[in-house]
């Protein structure tokens, strides 16, 4: 018996230390601290990876969820190269899944670190996959909420007739005690007599007979007719508050307004050349091939330039040019020069383009009229202080004054954009 004893006391330390291992393999997920693994996540992941969708590398969720091999993730995470060098078959099997892409090494990462981050990718997977679930539910009682449109306009439909039958019903009951009160002689002298017709028209033909008055509203008409003649022969042409729709809704309140984005980061003609120029859609790829990819907005662009952001390539073939509107237009004979204002004066975009940073989509703010632009050269200072175009201009004045020789070369004559814009 002693023996047995022995043997069942071996046994059960055996079994416990298993389970003991067991367990600590089973919790190493929860080790980490999800909070803390947002963090770091936000920081350092979010160039490259999407929780829930494929970026420059896997959708991290279902890759992290799938694989429990918490060490070889740790590695590569660390020193992908170095797992690559070595030959490890999961390593070689991702890179070569992304085009021998090489990932960035964190080896500032700690062990700890990682298993934050890993804490957090599953974390947040697992919420999105609850949601994903219940969505149909939630959207089912939300469709099933509320009366409908049609109870609702025949409830209006049936007031308004309710409405119409009270007022005949009560012009009926008071003819039928008109009739009554008339057979029985009770109604007023006044009612029975009958009246004798009023001729309307009787005052306007005395207005007529009268020729100051004739001659007063011919006045009033010739000045209205041609104050409403002056005011659209003056505002032709004058486009202000003009906002065409663009074939992408570009939020220059977000760009412009919240991120505080610079306008030549897009318009980055405007301090180099007469044009400002319209961006080109790699502008706007150097941020939305990684932000907003989901955007119905940046799949337009996807469209027009034939990216496919699954695969991270362009395709020729299937790119077509953006048709945007132009908002602001000039005449042909009106010549105006961004580089002039912007770069030289150093006037701000919205001195003439308005608020932009708070618009939802772009639209002409000011006139654009040749007296809007005279009032503002009248009014605006010019600091010629440092600015070597007035200093030539002051040396060409002194030249002037000691009867020296002058040409119009000294005088800018001999510059392209006198002649050719």
């Amino acid at each position: 018996m002693r023996n047995i004893s022995l043997i069942l006391k071996q046994f059960s330390r055996t079994v416990l230390l298993i389970a003991g291992f067991a367990i600590l393999g089973l919790s190493a997920h929860a080790q980490g601290d999800a909070t803390k693994g947002e963090a770091l996540f936000k920081a350092n992941c979010t160039t490259c990876h999407k929780i829930e969708s494929q970026l420059v590398g896997p959708a991290l969720g279902p890759l992290v969820t799938a694989e429990t091999d918490d060490k070889w993730l740790t590695k590569w995470i660390q020193n992908n190269q170095a797992l690559i060098a070595a030959k490890d078959e999961r390593a070689l099997k991702i890179y070569n899944q992304f085009n021998q892409q090489g990932m960035t090494v964190f080896g500032s990462f700690t062990d700890g670190d990682v298993a934050d981050i890993l804490a957090y990718i599953r974390a947040d997977w697992k919420t999105q996959q609850a949601k994903a679930t219940a969505a149909p539910v939630g959207g089912a009682a939300a469709a099933d909420a509320g009366p409908s449109d049609l109870v609702i306009w025949g409830l209006i439909g049936v007031i308004i007739v309710a409405f119409i039958v009270i007022l005949v019903l009560n012009k009926v009951i008071a003819t039928l005690e008109r009739l009554m009160l008339k057979s029985k002689g009770l109604l007023p002298e006044e009612d029975l007599e009958e009246k004798a017709p009023v001729d309307r028209m009787a005052v306007v033909r005395k207005l007529a007979k009268n020729k100051k008055f004739v001659f007063f509203v011919i006045l009033c008409g010739t000045v209205a007719c041609g104050s409403w003649t002056w005011v659209t022969l003056w505002n032709t042409n004058v486009h202000s508050g003009y906002q065409p729709v663009q074939p992408i809704h570009f939020p220059h309140d977000l760009h412009a307004g919240v991120m505080k984005i610079d306008c030549q980061y897009c318009h980055s003609g405007a301090y180099k050349s007469k044009n400002a120029s319209i961006p080109s859609l790699n502008v706007c790829m150097n941020c939305h091939k990684v932000v907003k990819q989901e955007s119905p907005e940046i799949q337009k662009i996807y469209a027009a330039l034939g990216y496919d952001p699954k695969t991270q390539k362009y395709d020729s073939t299937k790119a077509k040019p953006m048709q945007w509107v132009r908002v602001h237009n000039l005449p042909d004979f009106a010549y105006f020069n961004h580089s002039q204002h912007v770069k030289v004066a150093g006037i701000k975009c919205q001195q003439c383009h308005g608020p932009v940073q708070t618009m939802k989509e772009i639209y002409q703010y000011s006139p654009l009229t040749m007296k809007w632009c005279i009032q503002c050269h009248k009014r605006t200072e010019v600091n010629y202080k440092g600015n070597a175009y007035y200093d030539n201009m002051i040396a060409v004045h002194d030249r002037i004054k000691r009867g020296e020789k002058v040409t119009a070369a000294s005088l800018g004559g001999i510059e392209c954009g006198k002649c050719h814009y």
